[in-house]
């Protein structure tokens, strides 16, 4: 039987430095991150012994979890020396030795490679691991290795509004249907504890049930006389049945339901799928004020190319219905007995997104997922994902589209990303923001008309802060000497209520949260001042703000607000005070 992508035990206790390539110079193993193996048996390829043993041995010097962190790296990477081997054994004269190869050789290779975004990359691949051979290290065979691939251009667009809405409608759907089950058997457990229920009631014997349930993951197994195990008699009458959805999905979510609850991550977040899938519980800090409100501290974890990982923190607050904190609130309250039932398995694990698996005992094929604890399976694997959409009649995964559309279109602001990434990969190639910018460049080429009209926005919307630009209380202002507005001792008289109609102001995504929150209350002011007043006042400066959110977008405006900080609220009020000036 061929060894070719089989998957081994762990290394013996006391195995401090494993042997990455056996003996025989032929099979590589390549362990992850969580110390599970994975052998590659080069023996296996269709070229030259000599031939065989070179790619094994420059293979093997990646296999390090520093290197390659999981099996999906190394993968990938045999995937393609497999598609490089089965290359040289139909060229006419296959290479016996790695000494063999020519300039020639790897250019033909890259005439097979080159029509495909995904070829490119493997063409990369080969290339990059050939090039660490020595002997290949100089002349025609290095300047081929060498080669400039182009990039190939990206065919994946974001959702158009309609489209997305409807992804997060039944996202919503399913996981609300599935917050409101859980909950409402917690209610009835709760009860049950606090014994509520007479003896032998049906109430009673449900209680007993939700008691098994959220301690052993189901209920126990009688075998029957066919063989079949079955829930017993008193338990199959109270709650209904021994299906699923009458019996452990009581209090756990199922994986297509976890599913669900990955898309609304995304959605609230910009997360993709590898940060949910390992996402840890948040921190809860309660609110200082005594509010009741909760502010979670999210670790987000981001695994570089190549190996290795960088975190990030992000802080939300629950302030209630619809806010972003929220969110996490409920994806606690929906886990928190598969959460609890793991605790008590295999203390330690703090996963966030643990749900209950029909597939009792079978771990996933892919071994660098964190193995089941019992009936619990955590995260959301592509299989999920696929469930999901089935289930809800999408076609396609709605993650990478979906994360594009949050972060290009929606937020426009770079997340767990570079902002040369984010401009280069998400904003320049996306066709929904080449429409949405169609109004802008409209609006540049009729300024001098809208100049005309006070109450438009004037400052300059950037992707990021100029650091030699000065901060204001509404933008940042590149000359504050040449103002529209000077003051009578020199620099800028106006009030940075004017800021936004001024050509050397600027504003970038730092902004966004502050302005919105201005935005908001002099829509409030409205409600309390009489009408002329607020015209006089504050119907310029809230114009040029309904223009800015219009260019921003509902989805990026309503995330703004949610990043609003306490610093932003007290120089709001300041300024609505009037006792902030320039």
């Amino acid at each position: 039987m061929s060894r070719r992508g089989r998957r081994a035990s762990l290394p013996p206790t006391g195995f401090s430095r494993p042997e990455r390539i056996q003996p025989d110079g032929l099979l590589v193993r390549h362990y992850n991150t969580a110390g599970r193996v994975k052998e590659y048996d080069f023996s296996t390829l269709p070229v030259a012994e000599p031939v065989q043993r070179s790619l094994a041995e420059l293979f093997a010097a990646r296999c390090d979890p520093n290197h390659w962190s999981v099996h999906k790296s190394s993968k990938t990477v045999w995937d393609r020396v497999e598609k490089f081997a089965t290359f040289l054994a139909a060229q006419e004269v296959p290479p016996g030795s790695v000494e063999e190869f020519t300039g020639a050789l790897i250019d033909r290779f890259w005439l097979t490679m080159a029509s495909t975004g995904t070829n490119r990359d493997g063409f990369r691949t080969v290339c990059s691991l050939l090039a660490q051979d020595e002997r290949l290290q100089s002349g025609p065979v290095a300047d081929a290795l060498a080669r400039a691939v182009p990039a190939h251009k990206s065919t994946r667009q974001s959702y158009t509004t309609a489209e997305f809405e409807q992804i997060k409608l039944e996202a919503r759907r399913m996981f609300r249907a599935a917050l409101l089950r859980i909950e409402d058997n917690a209610r009835h457990l709760e009860r049950y504890r606090a014994g509520e229920f007479a003896s032998g009631s049906r109430e009673a014997v449900v209680g007993e049930a939700l008691e098994l349930i959220a301690h052993d993951g189901d209920l126990p197994r009688i075998q029957g006389p066919s063989g079949q195990p079955y829930v017993p008699k008193k338990y199959r009458k109270a709650l209904g049945g021994q299906g699923t959805e009458v019996t452990w999905q009581r209090l756990f979510l199922s994986r297509s339901e976890a599913a669900a609850l990955g898309v609304l991550l995304l959605a609230e977040y910009g997360w993709n799928l590898s940060v949910i899938d390992r996402a840890e519980v948040p921190r809860a800090t309660p609110d200082p004020g005594g509010q009741g409100q909760v502010t979670y501290r999210i670790l987000v974890e981001k695994r570089r190319r190549g190996g290795g990982s960088w975190y990030d923190t992000e802080n939300v607050t629950d302030h209630g219905a619809g806010t972003p904190g929220r969110l996490i609130t409920e994806a606690l309250a929906s886990t928190r007995f598969a959460r609890a039932a793991v605790e008590r398995l295999k203390p330690g694990t703090n996963l966030l997104v643990v749900s209950r698996t029909k597939r009792v005992g079978k771990d996933s094929a892919d071994k660098d997922r964190r193995p089941n604890v019992g009936p619990f399976y955590f995260g959301i694997g592509h299989d999920d994902v696929k469930w999901w959409t089935r289930a809800v009649g999408l076609k396609g995964s709605p993650f990478q589209r979906g994360r594009r559309t949050v972060t290009a279109v929606e937020r426009r602001e770079p997340a767990q990303h570079s902002q040369e990434t984010h401009d280069r990969v998400y904003v320049l190639p996306d066709k929904n923001v080449q429409e949405a910018a169609v109004p802008v460049i409209a609006d540049g080429a009729e300024e001098a008309v809208e100049l005309a009209r006070k109450a438009v926005l004037v400052a300059e919307l950037r992707d990021a802060p100029d650091p030699d630009d000065e901060e204001t209380a509404t933008a940042d202002c590149s000359d504050a000497e040449s103002s529209p507005w000077p003051a009578p001792e020199g620099g800028c008289g106006a009030s940075f209520l004017l800021c936004l109609a001024c050509r050397n102001a600027h504003v970038h995504p730092g902004h966004h949260p502050r302005l919105a929150l201005l935005h908001q209350s002099m829509r409030e002011l409205r409600s309390v001042l009489p009408e002329p007043v607020w015209r006089r006042d504050w119907s310029d400066p809230h114009a040029r703000l309904e223009d800015l959110k219009r260019r921003i977008g509902p989805g990026g405006w309503a995330h703004a607000l949610t990043r609003v900080t306490d610093t932003d609220r007290a120089i709001i009020d300041h300024l609505l005070a009037g006792d902030l000036n320039p």
